[in-house]
């Protein structure tokens, strides 16, 4: 007990500002864990009121809290004499480390966090990305899923979809259908203009506003071309579509307009005839 009483009378002034420091540094985290949840709180609710995926919400309040519950460890290291800057270079080095290895993952978070927040697509659009076609069924932070027509499953990289031309086809409530068809050059052009626009304004699906077009686009090295382009709800495009290609084929066949087709003449020269 002597050598005890001894030891702490000559070093009770500094065992009493270790205390203190101690103290102060259990204050300081303390403190600053409840600042760093209510901050990240506050993140997390400013987002919600943005309508965000609850995803990235989650992801990036923990990455808030984690960040500043960082800082707070720091600053109560630092309140005990223990020296910070090795502490926080070695961080620094861990997450360039981490980020460098990460960069392709990174990438497609960062482009997920796009796609969510901005929304040039949702589930359920038909859309044309990254060379792929097809209904996106889920969008998640680092891809895309979309089922193609034939009911394939494509998984895009969310830096691909972001980094090309986005073509959405269910944006917008109607669509125009482009068809170009091409009679023979014996045929009565104003005949056929009137069957083929009796065809697109008979349709049940074509809409009346907009109208249809139809004209002559060109005169081509072996048909009179024809544009015809009816609007219709964009739910309905490729069954319009078909419908519309089959029918005009079997009118103008009942009309006896000659739909023609690329073909070569061949003339055989004897030679013979020729003298040789």
């Amino acid at each position: 007990m002597e050598i005890i009483q001894q030891w702490y009378n000559e070093h009770s002034g500094m065992v009493i500002n270790y205390a203190i420091a101690l103290i102060v540094a259990i204050a300081i985290y303390w403190v600053g864990s409840k600042v760093a949840r209510v901050v990240s709180n506050v993140v997390a609710k400013v987002m919600n009121k943005k309508d965000l995926d609850p995803i990235i919400v989650n992801f990036v309040k923990s990455i808030v809290y984690g960040m500043l519950m960082v800082v707070v460890i720091i600053a109560a290291l630092g309140q005990l004499g223990i020296q910070t800057a090795s502490f926080i270079a070695i961080v620094g080095a861990a997450g360039l480390a981490i980020g460098l290895a990460l960069q392709g993952s990174l990438s497609n978070f960062a482009a997920g966090v796009l796609i969510i927040a901005f929304r040039p697509f949702k589930s359920g659009d038909f859309i044309e990305a990254a060379g792929a076609a097809g209904v996106v069924e889920e969008i998640k932070l680092f891809s895309t899923f979309i089922r193609t027509g034939d009911n394939k499953q494509i998984i895009l990289p969310n830096s691909s979809v972001v980094g090309s031309a986005i073509t959405n086809y269910s944006t917008k409530p109607t669509r125009r259908i482009d068809l170009v068809i091409g009679v023979s050059y014996d045929a009565d052009i104003k005949h056929a203009k009137t069957v083929l626009t009796e065809i697109a304004q008979s349709h049940p699906n074509v809409l009346k506003d907009p109208g249809a077009t139809i004209a002559v686009l060109e005169l081509a090295d072996n048909s009179v071309n024809f544009v015809v382009r009816p609007w219709v709800k964009s739910a309905d495009y490729w069954p319009t579509y078909f419908e519309l290609m089959e029918t005009i084929k079997i009118r103008l066949d009942e009309e006896k307009i000659g739909i023609p087709y690329p073909q070569m003449d061949v003339h055989i020269q004897n030679a013979a005839n020729n003298g040789e």
